[in-house]
């Protein structure tokens, strides 16, 4: 029997992903290292908001911190977790281009 608590873990992680603005420091964060300030430029969001979700992130194993000095440098504890990202994307996009192909029938 499969042990249950691993899909209570699992489910932890997918929740934490959750959110637009997570899934955008992922994709930000995939192939490299990136600091606070690079992510509050490029999310465009305020810093009370992003420092939330990126410490939710890191608290739940998604993100790795390297402090130097003052900066707080980030990335992904695994390539697998963009990797895991981009999949979700691509099942998204054949969803929608199947509901396209159904629409183009329905209205042609």
């Amino acid at each position: 029997m499969v042990n249950k608590k691993i899909f209570k873990l699992q489910a932890n992680v997918s929740k934490a992903l959750g959110h637009p603005l997570r899934m955008e420091i992922i994709h930000l964060l995939k192939n490299k290292e990136e600091s606070f300030s690079y992510l509050l430029e490029a999310t465009g969001c305020l810093k009370s908001n992003l420092s939330q979700h990126l410490k939710l992130l890191t608290e739940n194993g998604i993100l790795k911190v390297r402090r130097e000095s003052q900066c707080s440098y980030f990335s992904l504890t695994s390539k697998k977790v963009a990797e895991a990202c981009s999949l979700m994307k691509e099942v998204l996009l054949e969803n929608l281009e199947e509901q396209q192909e159904i629409l183009k029938k329905i209205y042609v």
